[in-house]
């Protein structure tokens, strides 16, 4: 289960908002092994082992585009950890240029929003690479058996939108994992600020 497997993802230039890559349905999750700075803990792929559905999703403390989702987003994680779903959080940003990114400014987000699924610290940036996340939020939902079945946006919502943040599109596309079925093949990609990539450290889709 989980068995790591190289990705492709779809080239997208270089700019400050920028889309979720869109990986394919049906890749398998990359492996991984990263500290959890709130607890000290390591966490890896296969502590997730035998969960119906696994969600991984790409965030930071920084970015609008998180800021405005995240309440929401700690809510859903208690609503859905209840279910069986088993959530990890990453955070792949350069902290040295974004120190509000930080290890302990992670600790602080987990307490601040009430987080009850890890917060881990990709420092390497290569656990976001084989996954193919480009923005934050970026979400990536795996079946029983590991295979991505659902990539894109939390919801509609976004910081200059009128619209109230629901998770409407991840909870659809939970529900259907959930209850043995496939989420619909119609995905929109999340949209939020790139990854903070180190330099000379930008992936090939990243320009």
């Amino acid at each position: 289960m989980f068995a790591p497997e190289p990705l492709t993802p779809s080239p997208i230039p270089q700019m400050a908002r920028v889309p979720s890559t869109m990986v394919p349905l049906g890749t398998r999750a990359p492996g991984f092994s990263l500290p959890e700075p709130a607890t000290g803990r390591t966490v890896s792929l296969p502590d997730l082992a035998g969960a119906p559905a696994v969600l991984v999703v790409f965030l930071s403390n920084h970015c609008p585009f998180v800021k405005h989702v995240a309440d929401e987003l700690a809510g859903f994680g208690r609503e859905y950890i209840a279910k069986g779903l088993r959530i990890v959080a990453i955070n792949a940003n350069d902290v040295a240029k974004y120190p509000d990114d930080s290890p302990a400014n992670m600790a602080q987000e987990v307490a601040k929003r009430g987080y009850t699924f890890p917060y881990l610290f990709d420092e390497s940036q290569q656990v976001a690479k084989a996954f193919g996340a480009a923005c934050t939020p970026d979400f990536f939902l795996y079946d029983g058996g590991g295979k991505l079945v659902y990539r894109g946006q939390f919801d509609a919502s976004r910081p200059s939108l009128d619209v109230p943040v629901t998770g409407a599109d991840i909870r659809a596309a939970c529900d259907a994992v959930l209850a043995g079925k496939a989420p619909s093949g119609e995905q929109v990609p999340s949209v939020g600020c790139n990854i903070k990539w180190k330099a000379g450290n930008a992936p090939p889709w990243f320009g």
